[in-house]
């Protein structure tokens, strides 16, 4: 059976309430927190940038890979007081909210155009809804700090047809797209802003798009956790009481790594 038909099954025999009233399909797709990177390793000050993303989060969950252009990195974010990274600034980052939890992703604006870009089949769903933690922070290693003085992090969210269904970050019909723009923050502090958003699957050729992330210039550096992405009827659900389907090794998370600023629209933040 095609992902496509699974994804329509999954739908028929989940969403029928108690009430019998048919409500909108809602599939997770991918939820994230980087909690697990496998093999991670402090190639100095907290970044791990020698490993590329496929290597720490690859097959998480199992039948995703991950392919990277330029560095995609995994920040060790907690400081010394909870047994993290001490190296970033001589201290370690700080991250008061504790939103970070042990790891997140960092990706670079200015300097290369890194990219990140998932894949998946989204069916006959209307949406690709999509909630994320966003923050300002630097580098104080790799030829860093990066971050002007006041700087705030926007990143650009799009979603682009991919009617091949092969690796893709993004090039194909741009479908839809939402830019999201967090707080300016100490260097060494992350300061997390968290966004909810739905993009429009209209005009897709046959389910298969690709949902890419860009940190834009101006910002520097910046980086986003708690990636948690569902296509759905309704614009904005993100299933927070559906679990993740299971996705076949054709549902593809792609790497890519950085790129642009300013702010087009915003639709729900919560």
């Amino acid at each position: 059976m095609s992902y496509r038909k699974l994804l329509s099954v999954f739908a028929a025999v989940s969403v029928i309430p108690a009430s019998s009233a048919v409500q909108a399909a809602t599939i997770v797709l991918y939820d994230q927190d980087f909690e697990n990177p496998v093999g991670y390793n402090n190639d100095g000050g907290d970044v791990s940038i020698f490993r590329n993303v496929n290597q720490h989060y690859g097959g998480q969950p199992p039948g995703f890979s991950f392919a990277q252009r330029f560095t995609v990195e995994t920040l060790n974010v907690t400081g010394s007081a909870r047994g993290g990274g001490t190296a970033a600034f001589g201290t370690g980052w700080s991250d008061p909210s504790g939103i970070g939890g042990d790891y997140a992703i960092g990706m670079l604006a200015n300097r290369q155009s890194d990219l990140l870009g998932l894949s998946f089949d989204v069916g006959n769903l209307d949406f690709l809804n999509f909630r994320i933690d966003v923050s300002s922070i630097d580098l104080s290693t790799f030829s860093g700090p990066f971050v002007p003085d006041g700087a705030v992090p926007t990143f650009r969210f799009s979603l682009f047809d991919n009617p091949t269904g092969n690796l893709s970050v993004g090039t194909g019909t741009l479908l839809d797209q939402v830019d999201f723009t967090g707080t300016a923050s100490a260097r060494e502090v992350f300061d997390w802003s968290r966004g909810t958003f739905g993009l429009s699957t209209a005009g897709n050729t046959n389910g298969n798009v690709t949902f890419q992330i860009d940190l834009l210039p101006g910002a520097g550096y910046g980086a986003f956790d708690n990636l948690r992405i569902a296509a759905s009827d309704d614009e904005g659900d993100v299933g927070d009481d559906v679990s993740p389907v299971p996705l076949p090794a054709s549902a593809l998370l792609l790497g890519l790594g950085i790129a642009s600023l300013g702010r087009l629209r915003r639709r729900k933040q919560v």
